[in-house]
């Protein structure tokens, strides 16, 4: 039986009204779900949220705020719909197994939920970053040296916004350094034998009233009686800066700082003026220490690269040690320090690895 025109026309406008108020349903569903007050009914965003306060993502000079979806949500649709899709296990746990219902159960979660976001956006390449950021629109001149060098490592070694920005809008985990890790290093070098040609102090030592060495200081080895050890120190001497020895002419790693008795005893060269007129010689010093050391430098290295892991890489990707020159290490380590929970004692060792490996080094 064949269906009147009219009856055709009410079916296919049906259908289409039925089409049009399902998609559209869906969208408004999908915008609705989209927004900072949606994501705010939820109590456990409350805590991302006032650090989200606090960022130059909600109040800045420019007066651009970047919104929840703005960040978390890519504009591409598949990625659009999937991260929807995923999104439905936040709503589980909020309702059902109250998985970060305490600020307790929040920290213990923020590693492994910052691990998750940062993984979607490696894999689409910082998508939401880019969104509002392009690097082609950058006027590079107006960002700091560093910022400028950094953008240009990232983009030579395929790196991608999130590598680097990963606490621009909420708290970092907590960096977190298994404290015996440095014992076990203090208990290796009370085995280092007692002729060892070269020594490597593991922290800041005394030289009895000459002064100090630091970390990493290659010292020869005279001879060792009873734990107590005679050992030479070869550096630079800078006229003007007498109390500090430094590892290279003009490579301003600071080795040992010395006492007035400690400047008296230096066998010291000629002073001779480098290319920025100031005046370098070499130095040597023989002084007694009773403090472990070890005997190479590689345990020392390995404890810094797990420094550089948990307090360096936790912000951002790793930067190996060439990436930057011996006297452009110390304002880096100390810049980015500052704003972890790091010791001075361990910033000083993996300074120290950073200056050692550096790009200006012999063999590096």
């Amino acid at each position: 039986m064949k269906l009147k025109k009219t009856t055709l026309a009410v079916i296919v406008a049906s259908s289409i009204g039925i089409g049009w108020l399902t998609l559209g349903g869906t969208q408004v569903i999908l915008d609705k779900t989209s927004s900072t007050e949606f994501c705010l009914s939820c109590h456990s965003m409350e805590t991302p949220y006032k650090e989200y306060l606090g960022s130059v993502h909600f109040s800045n000079a420019k007066g651009i705020r970047a919104e929840c979806s703005d960040c978390h949500i890519p504009q591409e649709p598949m990625e659009y719909l999937w991260t929807k899709i995923r999104a439905t296990k936040d709503v589980y746990h909020e309702f059902v197994t109250g998985k970060i219902d305490t600020d307790e159960k929040y920290e213990q979660h923020r590693a492994a939920m910052a691990e998750t976001v940062w993984e979607q956006m490696r894999g689409n390449d910082s998508a939401t970053c880019r969104s509002c950021h392009d690097e082609d629109a950058m006027e590079t001149y107006e960002q700091s040296e560093e910022a400028q060098k950094m953008h240009l490592y990232a983009a030579e070694n395929d790196q991608t916004c999130i590598d680097c920005h990963k606490g621009v809008a909420h708290l970092p985990p907590e960096a977190k350094m298994d404290s015996t890790a440095l014992d076990h290093l203090l208990d290796e070098a009370k085995t280092t034998p007692a002729d060892a040609k070269v020594v490597y102090p593991v922290q800041t030592i005394a030289m009895g009233d000459l002064g100090s060495i630091n970390p990493a200081t290659p010292l020869k080895n005279l001879k060792d009686e009873g734990g107590k050890r005679q050992v030479e120190l070869s550096g630079y001497q800078m006229q003007g800066a007498e109390q500090v020895l430094y590892m290279g002419e003009g490579q301003r790693a600071i080795i040992a700082t010395l006492t007035k008795d400690g400047e008296s005893a230096l066998k010291a060269g000629e002073f001779k003026t480098d290319a920025y007129g100031n005046q370098w010689r070499p130095v040597s010093l023989v002084a007694t220490i009773e403090a472990p050391v070890l005997d190479s430098q590689k345990p020392l290295w390995n404890y810094a690269e797990q420094l550089d892991n948990v307090f360096c890489s936790t912000c951002h990707a790793k930067i190996p040690a060439n990436h930057f020159t011996v006297n452009a290490w110390p304002s880096i380590a100390k810049g980015m320090g500052d704003r972890t929970s790091i010791s001075a004692e361990n910033l000083e060792i993996l300074t120290k690895f950073f200056q050692y490996n550096a790009k200006d080094v012999v063999g590096h």
